[in-house]
């Protein structure tokens, strides 16, 4: 694949995400897809993806803004870094409780890229900053 190629491949994810298009997301990724969730367990295989994607809706409501996405010479390789602008909706397990708050913070992700599909997404953001900006209000 070519870094154009990648290039367009990951803008369409992150413009899936921000279009809070689930199917558009998993129409991006590989069937065995390897999902690294931040500071958590590799989930792998789309339906996985589904369920995680299912899971984050309801309880966040989030948009990717300042984002720049990088590839590396063989397009194999990519990494986006972007500023996550949400609202806290529902309470998640292990948590703070949820009122709404709003939070800003920089994140990133990395990708493996296999048969023009996304192989691998490996999620990264700092929880602890979250987690203040949270219990801010």
């Amino acid at each position: 694949m070519s870094r154009d190629d990648t290039i367009a491949l990951i803008r369409r994810y992150l413009e899936a995400f921000n279009a809070k298009s689930s199917d558009a997301m998993l129409a991006c990724l590989s069937d065995d897809v390897a999902h690294d969730i931040n500071q958590g367990e590799r989930e792998i295989g789309k339906e996985k993806f589904r369920w995680f994607n299912a899971k984050m809706t309801r309880h966040y409501d989030e948009e990717l803004g300042d984002i720049a996405i990088m590839v590396d010479e063989s397009g194999t390789r990519a990494a986006a870094e972007f500023t996550v602008r949400g609202s806290y909706l529902a309470t998640d397990e292990g948590l703070p409780e949820a009122n709404g708050q709003r939070y800003s913070l920089p994140a990133g992700i990395f990708f493996e890229i296999d048969d023009n599909l996304i192989s691998r997404v490996t999620m990264s953001y700092n929880l602890t900053d979250w987690i203040a900006q949270v219990n801010a209000g």
